[in-house]
């Protein structure tokens, strides 16, 4: 099953619409941009959200120290890191005990980096979808990010069975997160996930697509 990401959270209305559609992660921006918000407003949504989603902090070249005090904080359980980061520093964070994303671009991947989940996007804050097909299979854990909308995202899990797939812009109308989109983004990754798993276990499940479309819901109310 693909996990979902939903990232650029800043209001208590955002906070309501991943609850109700099953989010698996929460994420919160730190860095400098339109999305950015404090530590204050992180905490304050926190206390909104499901206990069942966990909360990404993402950092562009943040000092480990800054990082680390957010998670002491209580504010986020996973640190994602865009920009350049040590082996040191990544290991410094998980030893304090929060797991590391670590985001390259495109389909420059370092396989050999000390982080938890290696995430290839287009760029930041670019909007464009990656080729797809350029994206190579690996064992570890793999985010897909950049140009994913409702419209698109089956595609791009059926090419890249990814581990998990991560949204900002892709669900927002008028630079607002759109509670329909989301539950559209999350219905379409989990129920292609489900297909997919299943057409590998059982070569006749093409022809009970609309079966395993009933089987996904919103889990979180």
């Amino acid at each position: 099953m693909v996990l979902v990401k939903i990232c650029g959270l800043m209001h208590s209305e955002d906070i309501l619409a991943v609850n109700t559609a099953g989010a698996d992660f929460a994420g919160f921006v730190f860095a400098p941009g339109r999305h950015q918000i404090s530590l204050e407003q992180a905490l304050a949504l926190n206390q909104l959200l499901h206990s069942k989603i966990k909360t990404v902090g993402v950092f562009v070249n943040e000092p480990v120290a800054e990082i680390l005090a957010i998670y002491q904080a209580g504010a986020i359980d996973v640190a994602q890191l865009h920009g350049k980061s040590t082996p040191a520093e990544i290991t410094q964070l998980q030893q304090a005990g929060l797991k590391v994303i670590q985001v390259f671009e495109r389909q420059a991947i370092d396989l050999t980096s000390m982080a938890d989940y290696l995430m290839v996007d287009s760029g930041k804050g670019s909007g464009q979808l990656l080729n797809l097909k350029a994206i190579p299979h690996i064992s570890r854990p793999l985010i897909l990010a950049g140009g994913l909308t409702p419209l698109n995202v089956r595609q791009a899990v059926q090419l890249v069975q990814p581990t998990m797939v991560d949204v900002s812009s892709g669900v927002e109308t008028n630079g607002h997160k759109d509670a329909d989109k989301i539950t559209q983004f999350i219905q379409q990754a989990k129920e292609e996930a489900i297909y997919e798993d299943t057409k590998r276990n059982n070569p006749t499940a093409n022809t009970r697509r609309s079966l395993w479309k009933r089987l996904w819901r919103p889990v979180y109310s």
